[in-house]
């Protein structure tokens, strides 16, 4: 269905978004989108660093104490 819109139908989609919402609305609705793109992006590299932190901590050295005198 939407295969058949072309540039025109979604030129005249644009209109009628815009005249119904209003240049004001539509534009802090996009500042609303954009910050929630940001507030994503940011929980993705958050998670990313944690989960590279516990592998990091996973990883550390195990050697029991009486064991690391013996070379």
């Amino acid at each position: 269905m939407l295969n058949n819109i072309g540039l025109p139908g979604l030129l005249l989609i644009a209109v009628v978004v815009l005249v119904l919402f209003g240049r004001g609305k539509i534009s802090s609705l996009m500042g609303e989108v954009g910050k929630g793109i940001t507030a994503f992006k940011k929980g993705v590299k958050d998670g990313t660093e944690e989960i590279e932190s516990a592998q990091a901590t996973g990883a550390r050295d195990v050697t029991p104490e009486t064991e690391k005198d013996k070379v």
